[in-house]
């Protein structure tokens, strides 16, 4: 994975007065935290920020954050996004290093069509991420896995997944379901107009009748 780079500017006011202001400026409030250094209040710039989360990495984009003449490796730790206008509002970045395993929650992708489905049953994705440890560097755009031959009342387990990259390791327990693949659920005919109360007339017609007649 390319790195991408980031240029940063120390901020000193915090609050959120000072964070408005300085969205109103163009830059985002953001920081820098994690292991091989202190925490440091910084600003980003928003165009490449975002362009950041355009590439197939999205969040798990290996980023270099160039602070005052300094360049240190980071990744995305979490964003706060308007729920409305979808504008980043601040930014929360976790200090890596290309020698060091981290936890990295990627894309789970599956491909094919299954023999469940040609059968006219349904593939359930049970899990939409996968966790892996791995370095920053290595961390894959998506896990992509074929479903064909997943069968009506076959599964998929984290055991099943195969990496071709050995330096990735599987964070998650092996007996976990990813994909399934079940019957398709009929739902049930409801009974045409009328017909409750023709059903509920016979018991009463019969129970209407003169002893003794048949």
């Amino acid at each position: 994975m390319e790195k991408q780079t980031i240029p940063a500017e120390v901020r000193t006011l915090r609050g959120k007065g000072p964070a408005r202001q300085l969205r109103m400026k163009g830059k985002i409030p953001a920081v820098l935290y994690g292991p091989g250094g202190e925490t440091e209040v910084i600003t980003v710039d928003p165009v490449a920020l975002s362009k950041s989360l355009t590439g197939p990495h999205h969040k798990n984009q290996l980023l270099e954050l160039e602070i005052g003449g300094s360049k240190q490796l980071a990744t995305i730790k979490d964003l706060d996004v308007h729920p409305v206008t979808r504008v980043i509002r601040h930014a929360d970045f976790y200090r890596v290093s290309l020698e060091a395993t981290a936890l990295y929650h990627v894309p789970l992708r599956a491909t094919g069509r299954s023999k469940g489905v040609v059968k006219g049953g349904e593939l359930r994705v049970l899990f939409r991420t996968l966790p892996v440890r791995v370095t920053p560097d290595k961390v894959p755009a998506e896990i992509v896995i074929n479903v064909e031959n997943v069968d009506m009342l076959e599964s998929v387990r984290v055991s099943d997944i195969k990496l071709e990259d050995g330096e990735i390791e599987l964070a998650a327990d092996r007996a976990v379901l990813m994909v399934t693949g079940e019957r398709k659920k009929v739902a049930e005919e409801e009974p045409a107009p009328g017909a409750p109360a023709a059903a509920a007339a016979k018991p009463a017609a019969a129970a209407a009748k003169p002893a003794g007649k048949k």
